[in-house]
């Protein structure tokens, strides 16, 4: 109880727990910015504990703030890893920059391309049969987290320039 747990890379709390499951309550605020309103009961989902402070960390720091959904838009196979083509709208891809870090629908990856409306990844062996990623059709919504530090230098950036202006 009270813990918080990525579910689809969004944070929430849990507020009711038993043997085989646990509840959430989802905030207007989340089913704005999420796909998660869209989930059908018994869809399989991303699950992810909260890093203990005293944790290795194997990425970047996914913090479950969804900055908003992207879709899935191309696929396709190279030897045994999935290419994935996401768009996504202006306002994430600002954030985005090759080799850079993203979470999709929770999971951290690494980019390989940003284009104009969109942005590309491979999954490796190990991730395609550990997430559910793989299985969605395309066309589907997915939860998109950028970089921490890049909103962080976005902001800070807009902000002197604004300085630099007055």
């Amino acid at each position: 109880m009270g813990d918080s747990i990525a579910v689809e890379g969004a944070c929430l709390t849990v507020v009711r727990q038993t043997a085989g499951s646990f509840t959430v309550d989802l905030a207007p605020e989340t089913l704005t910015r999420t796909h998660l309103g869209q989930l059908e009961v018994g869809a399989q989902v991303n699950l992810e504990r909260s890093l203990a402070a005293n944790g290795r960390i194997g990425g970047h720091f996914v913090q479950g703030h969804v900055d908003g959904t992207g879709v899935i838009r191309e696929r396709c196979r190279e030897g045994d890893s999935l290419w994935h083509t996401i768009e996504v709208p202006a306002q994430i891809s600002k954030w985005l920059v090759p080799k850079g870090y993203v979470a999709v629908d929770g999971i951290s990856l690494t980019i390989v391309d940003v284009l104009e409306d969109s942005f590309t990844f491979m999954l490796v062996p190990f991730t395609l049969e550990h997430v559910t990623l793989p299985g969605k059709p395309l066309g589907t919504r997915v939860n998109i987290e950028a970089d921490i530090l890049g909103k962080y230098i976005d902001r800070l950036a807009g902000g002197l320039i604004e300085a630099v202006q007055d």
